[in-house]
């Protein structure tokens, strides 16, 4: 549940704050007609998510265990290469998002009303799409579908409230520490999420290891206890861990979390301001 949790808000938010930087530009400068064209290319865009989300779900389903296994582990790593690239990118790109938002509506102006759509499909799709992906690697990691359900919805819920507060400006909200304590969360639920992968592998013989086991407390936590899942959610924690699960997921944190929590020469965050304003 927390580990859906974290990863709709932050992601929500996201997309929140995308949207909500294209409306308030689109109506600072009258052109409020072209809203019907931006919230078409969000719905577009949020269908598209949902569509990803029901294609996995009914793939993962149909497959023979060997299949399952096979793609479950494909869409591991996926989600985690996706995961650390949206991280870096947002950290990045954050003190420019609304100035190249804004230009990127002025170009899309000249086209016409599907132009401005489209901007509006593309910013929020790359979004959704990662969040559906990495949601349901997320899933198959936590186990207990209900539980994540309800986080999801949650997160979701809290991120398009804070979304609207912030566009309204009735709350003040600190982005950069924000998405940088979200950001670090998000990469330790993808180490679990590597973790997962490297296991399915090791059930199909493609890596080896998979009975050599660092630890094993399956007599003290059950595998399908809330416990087990909340961990294995959460932080990557298996009850059956293999030394090449537990390389892997430790190097991964090591060579992520490191140049993503330093700063580089001469870099500053940006006033939490400077990111919200529209």
């Amino acid at each position: 549940m927390l580990s859906t949790f974290i990863i709709a808000l932050r992601e929500g938010l996201e997309a929140a704050l995308i949207v909500g930087i294209l409306v308030a530009y689109i109506v600072r400068t009258d052109r409020r007609h072209f809203l019907k064209p931006l919230w078409t290319g969000v719905a577009a865009a949020l269908a598209a998510t949902f569509a990803l989300g029901a294609f996995l779900s009914f793939t993962s389903a149909e497959l023979s265990d060997r299949g399952e296994e096979l793609f479950a582990g494909i869409t591991s790593f996926i989600a985690v290469g996706l995961v650390t690239w949206m991280v870096f990118w947002m950290k990045r790109t954050a003190r420019t998002l609304r100035n190249e938002l804004h230009g990127k509506v002025d170009t899309a102006l000249t086209g016409g009303p599907i132009s401005l759509a489209l901007v509006a499909f593309f910013a929020v799709a790359r979004e959704g799409l990662e969040t559906a992906l990495f949601v349901y690697t997320n899933f198959q990691t936590v186990g207990a579908a209900s539980t994540a359900t309800v986080g999801l919805v949650l997160g979701l819920t809290l991120a398009v409230v804070l979304g609207y507060l912030i566009y309204n400006r009735s709350v003040k909200l600190d982005l950069s520490k924000f998405f940088t304590v979200t950001g670090v969360a998000l990469v330790i639920v993808a180490a679990g999420v590597l973790s997962y992968g490297i296991h399915e592998f090791q059930e199909l013989g493609w890596i080896p290891g998979v009975d050599d086991f660092l630890w094993d407390v399956t007599p003290w936590i059950a595998k399908e206890s809330i416990l087990a899942s909340l961990l294995s959610g959460t932080v990557g924690f298996d009850t059956t861990t293999s030394f090449i699960q537990f390389i892997a997921w430790s190097a991964y944190l090591v060579a992520v979390l490191v140049p993503y929590l330093s700063k580089g020469k001469g870099q500053q965050s940006a006033p939490a301001a400077e990111k919200v304003k529209a």
